[in-house]
Parts: C-alpha cells; sequence; structure tokens
C-alpha cells in the first residue's frame, strides 16, 4: 500500500514544486505541470524565444498556449478526498542552511550524503543508484557538504587526492610532477591519517584538561554550597547572639525600671506616711490652740487657774522640728550610671566591630592565583609598611618614617610597652597583613633577618627571636650565605646573595617566598602551610656587638609603575 501511495504521489505531483498539482496543465510533449509552475519556468526563457519541458528538455516554438487539465484536476481532487497528500513534508525541503540535491529538479530536496568521487550531494531517491549499483560501490559517502568544490584543483580541474607537505596544500596528481615537482608528497589519506594521529592525541589531552576542570567546577560548586552553608550559619548565629544579647540588654532595661519603681513606691509610702503624721499633728496643735484660746478668753480666774494646768503642757513631737529636702536629684544618679554603662558598651561595640568586620573581609575562598614571574606582576600586590616604635628593641634607632631601622650601641628612651622586644634585637610592622602581599628590604651591614610572624609571638625568651618557634619564620641573611628558621629548625640555602630582598606572602594560600632581588630575581626559600592569624612584618639583627654597630634594614617604597 506504500509504494502504490508513493506511486500515486509521483504521478500526480508536480516536478517543478514536488507537491501535488494545481491547476494542472499538460504541455505538447505529454508531461504535466502546476500551470503556475511552468509559467514562471517559460517565464525565465522568454529572452531565449525557446520554451523546453523541465523533464524531457523537448523545446517548443512559439511559447505554448496553457490550458487547464480539467480530467486530470478532477483526478487530483479526488485523490486527496481519499487522504492523498504532497509528496514531501516541508521540512524534506533544502533551506538556505541546507546542502540542496544536486539532482532535484525545480524544488530541491535536502542532500543526505555527498560523494567525494561523484563531487555532489543526493536526496534519499537519487542516491539509491549508489547503493544499488555496482558501478558506485567505490565511491566515498560522506555527511553533506557545501565545499565539495574545494576538492577540486583550480588548475587542472582535477580531484585533490594528494598532499604537499613541503608547501602544506592538498594539490591533484598533475600538481605533483608540475610546480610541485620534488616536492615530499604523499596521498591525502596517508597525511590524514597522520595527522588523525595528533588530532588523537590533542584530543586525549582535551579530554584530560575537560576532566580536570570538571573536577574543578564540582569542586567550586561544592564551595559555594559551603560558602552559602557557612555564611547563612553565620548569619543565622550572629542573629542569635545579638537577639540574645538584646534580649539580655531588655531584661537589665526591666530589671532597672522595676527597681526604680520599687524605690519609688517605697519612698513615696514612706514620704506620704510622715505626711499623714505631721498632718494629725497639726490638726492635734490646731485643736489644742483653739482649747488654750478658749481658756485665754475665761474672765473667771479661778475657773483659769483650775483648767491651766491641763490645757498648758503640750505633747513632745515624735518628728524632727525640720525636714531637710534635697535637690531635686532622686533618681538621677541610675540615668548617669545607665548613661555610663551605655558609653561602655559603646566602646566595646567599637573595639569589638574592628576586629568582626576585617575577619569577614578577609575571607578568601577561591584558590590562590598563581605566584607572578615578572617583577610588575609582584609589584601589583605591594604593600605599604611601616615598623611599630613600640615593639622595637631598646637598641633599634626607627627612621625615614619608621621604615628604616638601624642597630645602636646605646639604648634608645622608648617608653615602657607590653609590645616591646626585651631579649632579641627586632621589630614588627605596624600593619597586619592578610590576602596577597609583596615588599622588599634592602640591608646594610651584617646579619638581617627579614621575616613575618603573630601578634601574639615571645616577647621575651628563646622563642621571641625570629623562627624559634611556631609563631613566626625568617630569613636570616648574612654576608656570604642565607639560612632559614622556623620552629628553630635551620634550613640551608644556596642561591645568590643580594643585598635587596623580596618577601612575597599569599596569606589565604598559605604561601611565603623569599626572593633575592638585584638585576634578575631568585627564588631563596618557599614554604607551603596553613596561616591561623594574621601576619605581621619583621626586621631583626643577630651576631657579635661590634658586628652590628652601623648594621640597618629598611622597607623599599615600592611602585606599582616600576619597570618590570
Amino acid at each position: 500500500m506504500e509504494q502504490k501511495d508513493q506511486l500515486n504521489r509521483e504521478t500526480f505531483s508536480c516536478s517543478i514544486c514536488l507537491d501535488l498539482l494545481k491547476d494542472p496543465v499538460t504541455i505538447p510533449c505529454g508531461h504535466s505541470y502546476c500551470m503556475n509552475c511552468i509559467k514562471s519556468f517559460w517565464d525565465g526563457e522568454d529572452q531565449k524565444g525557446i520554451y523546453s519541458c523541465p523533464q524531457c528538455r523537448k523545446t517548443f516554438t512559439p511559447r505554448p498556449v496553457l490550458e487547464k487539465n480539467t480530467m486530470l484536476a478532477a483526478l487530483v481532487e479526488q485523490l486527496k478526498k481519499t487522504g492523498l497528500q504532497a509528496a514531501p513534508a516541508d521540512h524534506c525541503y533544502a533551506g538556505p542552511e541546507d546542502v540542496a540535491c544536486d539532482f532535484c529538479s525545480g524544488r530541491k530536496l535536502k542532500a543526505i550524503k555527498s560523494c567525494l568521487f561523484c563531487l555532489a550531494s543526493y536526496c534519499e531517491k537519487h542516491l539509491q543508484p549508489h547503493y544499488e549499483s555496482p558501478t558506485f560501490k567505490k565511491h566515498k559517502l560522506v555527511e553533506p557538504s557545501k565545499n565539495l568544490q574545494e576538492n577540486i584543483c583550480s588548475r587542472h580541474d582535477e580531484v585533490m587526492k594528494m598532499f604537499c607537505r613541503t608547501d602544506q596544500k592538498c594539490i591533484c596528481y598533475l600538481c605533483s610532477v608540475d610546480e610541485h615537482k620534488g616536492h615530499d608528497t604523499v596521498s591525502a589519506a596517508a597525511e590524514r591519517t597522520e595527522r588523525q594521529r595528533e588530532l588523537e592525541v590533542s584530543r586525549q589531552e582535551i579530554q584530560q584538561r575537560i576532566q580536570v576542570r570538571e573536577k574543578d567546577v564540582k569542586l567550586l560548586q561544592q564551595e559555594v554550597e559551603a560558602i552559602n552553608h557557612s555564611a547563612d550559619k553565620t548569619v543565622e548565629d550572629s542573629e542569635n547572639i545579638f537577639t540574645e544579647l538584646i534580649r539580655l540588654i531588655q531584661k537589665r532595661s526591666s530589671d532597672v525600671k522595676q527597681q526604680i519603681r520599687s524605690q519609688q513606691e517605697t519612698e513615696v509610702s514612706g514620704v506620704k506616711e510622715l505626711q499623714e503624721k505631721l498632718e494629725q499633728e497639726v490638726t492635734e496643735l490646731k485643736r489644742k490652740d483653739a482649747e488654750l484660746k478658749q481658756l485665754s478668753h475665761t474672765e473667771d480666774h479661778n475657773q483659769f487657774l483650775h483648767n491651766y494646768p491641763s490645757l498648758s503642757a503640750l505633747s513632745e513631737s515624735t518628728h524632727s522640728s525640720s525636714i531637710n529636702i534635697r535637690p531635686l536629684r532622686y533618681f538621677e544618679d541610675v540615668t548617669a550610671a545607665v548613661s555610663e554603662l551605655r558609653d561602655k558598651l559603646q566602646d566595646i561595640l567599637t573595639d569589638r566591630w574592628a576586629n568582626i568586620s576585617p575577619t569577614v573581609t578577609d575571607v578568601d575562598v577561591l584558590l590562590s592565583q598563581p605566584e607572578p614571574k615578572r617583577r610588575a606582576g609582584f609589584l601589583k600586590y605591594s604593600c605599604k609598611i611601616t615598623l611599630d616604635p613600640n615593639t622595637a628593641h631598646t637598641q633599634l634607632l626607627l627612621s625615614e618614617g619608621n621604615r628604616k631601622v638601624t642597630f645602636m650601641d646605646q639604648h634608645q628612651s622608648y617608653s615602657s610597652h607590653p609590645d616591646r622586644f626585651t631579649e632579641y634585637c627586632q621589630v614588627l610592622s605596624r600593619e597586619s597583613l592578610t590576602g596577597r602581599c609583596y615588599w622588599e628590604v634592602d640591608m646594610r651591614g651584617g646579619r638581617v633577618s627579614v621575616a613575618v610572624a603573630y601578634k601574639n609571638i615571645s616577647r621575651a625568651g628563646n622563642e621571641s627571636g625570629f623562627g624559634s618557634s611556631d609563631k613566626s619564620w625568617s630569613l636570616y641573611c648574612y654576608q656570604n650565605s642565607s639560612r632559614f628558621y622556623y620552629n628553630n629548625i635551620r634550613t640551608s640555602i644556596s642561591g645568590p646573595r643580594s643585598s635587596r630582598v623580596g618577601v612575597y606572602l599569599d596569606h589565604g594560600a598559605g604561601i611565603l617566598s623569599f626572593y633575592s632581588v638585584s638585576e634578575t630575581r631568585t627564588l631563596l626559600h618557599r614554604v607551603q602551610t596553613t596561616f591561623t592569624q594574621p601576619l605581621y612584618a619583621g626586621i631583626g639583627f643577630g651576631g657579635l656587638f661590634s658586628f652590628l654597630l652601623g648594621t640597618s634594614a629598611e622597607i623599599c617604597e615600592l611602585k606599582q609603575t616600576e619597570s618590570s
């Protein structure tokens, strides 16, 4: 049944539009077309004056007059009623971006294969001979291609089946014996095999990189989830802590209010009780006064003298003759005490905020950027560092805006401070170091220690020396050598001795690198660890007293615009 329907479609389809016939006409050679299709086709031949059949190519002169084939039109309409549809669906036709069949006439179908031997593209119908006929057995079929003509030599009009390795281009056989004679030539297939092997190697490398990057992407996704979880939990915990703090303040406010009200009630009650007693006393005194007044007006002397003893005696008052009222400051001292508490709390919050805020901004999740290779790269992370006078040993003199330190034979008049080093001639920076930082130290004289340390490094005793504990890392620079110390473990370092040392710190990645800086930059030592606190830059001096005199070190002023 499908074969019959296919036959009907082909029989009653216009070979120009490949759709069912519309207003069918039959031309003198016997082939039938849609009236508009054949008119449009012949309109293109008007300049020639000769009109042909698109199928059999038979010519007619003059242009035939077209009349509708009513019988064929009625038959097509009848077939439509029985369910016959147009031959191919619209999606089977070639669009602007598709490869069209080279053998379809009229509206062309999409090609499903291209032949490298025929240099042509075929739809499913016109491709059948390549599958059925032995003649096409050795033809090479590939996916539809618009670039088949690029396989033709523009000079010899031959298929290019060879490759010139000398000129790195495809050529035909005639080219190999002509302008490419004597060149290293192979068949295109052989060159393809060689390049295919290279391609596979490249693909393997790409696939490995894809796996690595996909793993990195997965890790970063996990990191995003961890960041979000940590941030959400921290926000929740912080809100709970502040809520608890607010609740505590509210409770204290309520306690103060309740205590004030209670004391107010007690004081008012006492005052009113005294007031009532005084009022009773006033009433009693007024009554006594009235009796005495009445007695004073008695004209009978005997009666006066008789009543006087019982009325003249006054009962003693139980209260002081005078009540001292304080100035209007009853509970104002409470207000002052609460105000003092508020001020202290504000100071605490301000002070603690200075510690909280940096811990938030110092969060650095992403993996560290690669360590710079050139000076310009390091200078991007250059930071301003000054030395803290409160940490300097008394034999160290600070100058140049607290960037330079010099060993002196006399003690300096520094004030007493808990941060001051008292045993080793050392000093720390004022600024804490987090994130990525870079600085350089210029040294003159004897042995100088370039170090980083935690704030809580000891200030006295054996562990106060840079590199003597797990709280500091130090590069000791001698005249002809260098040594690295950490946790009192010494590491000898080979490398060029320079009067300038560069220090690169990536706090988040736990990287600390020391470089010898001159006309070239040489890595002396690199540390990979985990830093648990902010670091501080340090400079120290060691050795014999006479050897240290005049020894100095200066933290250089670096500009990001310096040449690399």
